[in-house]
C-alpha cells in the first residue's frame, strides 16, 4: 500500500492515512498484526518518521510526522497551544439541524480520569432514505463538520454518540443497526470519520500550510447515492 503524501519539507511529512491502518504498534492494538503506517512509510522511503499527533486506526485523513525525533515536541506544542486548526468530516445517524458545541468530559483510558473536551459540530447535508433500520421505517443521516479544540482519545466518536448522532461504521460507540445497513445496502464497512483539513504556520520555516485530504472511496459511493456534494 502506497501512502499519499500531502506535504513535505526538511522537518515534517504530512500524509493521508487510510482507514484501518494503525499508526504504530501499541498495547491497545496488541492483537493487530497488520503493517502499521510507520512500517508502510519505512518501506516507501527507507527511513523512520515520528508521529506528532494521533488518529484512531479506523479514522482516515491528515496526519503529521516529524523527520527528526528531536522536533516532535516542537510541532506537538502547536497542538497543545491550539495553534493548529483541524477539521474532520463525519457521516452520522439522524438529522443534525443546528450547530452545537459538545463539552462532555472524556475519560482517559490509561488513568480512568475524565478530562475536559470540546468539539464544535456543524451540519452540512442531511438525507432521508426509504430503507428501514430498527426500530424505524426509514433512515436518516447527516454529513457534519467537526472541529475539536482538544485532542482526547476517541473524542469525536464519544461526543457524537453523546448527542445521539453516532458516526456510521463505529462499532464501539455507534449504532449497530445503521452500521449493518451500510454494509448490506452500500457495501461500506469503514468508519465514516475523516481528518479533512489542517491549517498552521510551520514554526521552524515560518511557512503557512493549508491542506485538505481526499476522502476515501466509500465516501464517494455514499455521496453519489445520497446526492451530496462537498
Amino acid at each position: 500500500m502506497k501512502i499519499e503524501i500531502l506535504f513535505e519539507d526538511n522537518h515534517i511529512i504530512i500524509v493521508n492515512k487510510p482507514n484501518n491502518v494503525l499508526i504504530h504498534n501499541s498495547y491497545y492494538a496488541r492483537n493487530i498484526k497488520d503493517e502499521t503506517l510507520l512500517d508502510l512509510l519505512y518501506a516507501q522511503f527507507g527511513f523512520h518518521f515520528y508521529p506528532v499527533h494521533r488518529l484512531d486506526r479506523k479514522t482516515s485523513g491528515i496526519l503529521m510526522l516529524a523527520k527528526q525525533k528531536e522536533n516532535v515536541s516542537v510541532f506537538q506544542e502547536l497542538f497543545n497551544a491550539n495553534q493548529i486548526q483541524k477539521t474532520y468530516l463525519g457521516i452520522v445517524r439522524g438529522f443534525v439541524d443546528l450547530s452545537v458545541s459538545i463539552t462532555s468530559p472524556v475519560k482517559n483510558p490509561d488513568t480512568n480520569v475524565y478530562k475536559d473536551a470540546e468539539t464544535f459540530c456543524e451540519p452540512i447535508h442531511t438525507k432521508l432514505l426509504d430503507i428501514p433500520v430498527i426500530p424505524y421505517e426509514n433512515s436518516r443521516y447527516s454529513l457534519v463538520k467537526l472541529t475539536p479544540s482538544t485532542g482526547r482519545m476517541h473524542q469525536l466518536r464519544i461526543h457524537m454518540n453523546k448527542i445521539s448522532h453516532p458516526i456510521v461504521g463505529d462499532y464501539k460507540y455507534g449504532d449497530r443497526f445503521h452500521n449493518r445497513m451500510f454494509e448490506n445496502e452500500f457495501d461500506c464497512e469503514n468508519l465514516f470519520l475523516h481528518a479533512y483539513s489542517l491549517h498552521f504556520t510551520q514554526p521552524i520555516s515560518d511557512e503557512v500550510i493549508d491542506l485538505t485530504a481526499m476522502l476515501p472511496n466509500d465516501w464517494g459511493k455514499v455521496f453519489k447515492i445520497f446526492d451530496w456534494d462537498f
